[in-house]
């Protein structure tokens, strides 16, 4: 029998303006396409604020040294893997156009109000916005808030 798995990620609200929210269209092969917040694994040695500007540069091409803040861990409650995500976040009055940088994951960036933001989401988008938002989350996810 194999060990379970453990996977720490972060995800990046990055969000410009009056609030618009970025989100990149993930087309990774096996996976079904959906809308996805720049992020990605934690790293050995990297905090996970350097790990959301490290993935936010990587997926986008956008670079800022502006504070991010970490406000809640995400655990996905799985029996195959023990997943926790990191929320970060970052506002940016008027950041860089982002471009797609790796076009194997990612069709594009585009920028959505909060209100209206697009369907089908990253499972762990969907649970770090529902969290952000103050909203239910998903089935099979649990937070704990830093505030």
């Amino acid at each position: 029998m194999p060990a379970p798995m453990s996977r720490i990620g972060v995800g990046l609200i990055l969000t410009r303006g009056a609030g618009e929210i970025l989100l990149g269209y993930r087309i990774k092969a096996g996976e079904t396409p959906c809308w996805c917040m720049p992020g990605g694994h934690v790293e050995p040695n990297e905090t996970f604020a350097a790990a959301a500007r490290r993935e936010l540069h990587e997926e986008t091409g956008i670079l800022t040294e502006a504070n991010i803040e970490i406000s809640a861990f995400l655990h996905q409650l799985n029996p195959e893997c023990t997943a926790i995500t990191v929320a970060a976040q970052l506002h940016l009055q008027d950041p860089p156009i982002p471009r797609v940088t790796e076009p194997e994951v990612f069709d594009q960036w585009r920028w959505f109000p909060r209100d209206a933001l697009p369907r089908p989401l990253f499972p762990a988008s969907a649970a770090l916005l529902a969290q952000a938002a103050g909203q239910p989350l998903p089935d099979d996810w649990h937070a704990y808030g830093l505030r």
